[in-house]
């Protein structure tokens, strides 16, 4: 086998290990998508089906970052296909439908930064205010330039978009977003919104660290029990 071959091969097993890990932490249920840069002119998409019933035998469809979409490939990948070509440092992206981020953004909000997990957002977290399904090229580019230099991007009434410098820190970045969401959303539910304590800018770059294996640890607690499952950078 050659060693290009070898490459996709654990390219196609870690998208599957990252597609089911975020159907099981319940941040999509039918509708949702991963992917993972190839090259800086190509990136790997995941099967169009659930990613929690993504099995060993599936297979992504290698996409370019620019021309039409392969067939079969969901119409909402032009958002992936935007991100790889605006963004050349990204390595992958998360489609995803975390319900606390939906029911905030429902009332076009976005999580507020309240604690440790919600400093990872550091550059805000923009809302894309329209609730209509991306399925053409001009409405990719509006997401991405609403993206801009953030980790996420939430879509009113239609989740959310996250990209990392990895698939994996994608994948991590995306159930921090959910904890982030989770938490307002408990405070605003108990009547303690005006009482929030948001971290300032100044305190959310100290604690916003990655030393101490964080987010290979939340790999690892994401993945567990996979059949394929993989450390961060083995693939």
């Amino acid at each position: 086998m050659s060693t290009a071959s070898t490459l996709i091969d654990a390219q196609q097993r870690l998208l599957r290990v990252a597609a089911r890990a975020i159907g099981r932490a319940h941040l999509a249920h039918a509708y949702g998508h991963c992917s993972v840069r190839l090259s800086p002119g190509e990136f790997l998409v995941c099967a169009a089906k659930p990613m929690g019933l993504i099995g060993g035998s599936d297979t992504g469809t290698v996409v370019n970052v620019d021309g039409a979409l392969p067939e079969g490939v969901l119409g909402e990948v032009r958002i992936h296909q935007e991100i790889y070509r605006q963004h050349p440092h990204v390595g992958g992206v998360v489609r995803s439908m975390p319900p606390a981020v939906m029911a905030l953004s429902a009332a076009r909000l976005t999580p507020r930064c309240l604690h440790g997990i919600g400093t990872y957002f550091s550059a805000g977290v923009p809302l894309w205010d329209d609730p209509q399904l991306v399925r053409t090229p001009e409405q990719a580019a509006g997401v991405v330039e609403t993206l801009g230099a953030a980790s996420a991007v939430v879509m009113r009434g239609n989740g959310a978009v996250v990209a990392g410098a990895s698939l994996e820190e994608a994948v991590v970045l995306t159930w921090y977003l959910e904890d982030a969401a989770r938490m307002d959303l408990a405070l605003r539910g108990a009547g303690l919104s005006d009482r929030a304590a948001v971290i300032p800018q100044a305190e959310v770059e100290l604690r916003a660290t990655r030393a101490g294996r964080i987010f290979e640890r939340m790999w690892e607690y994401l993945t567990a029990g996979d059949p394929e499952g993989t450390a961060i950078g083995s693939a």
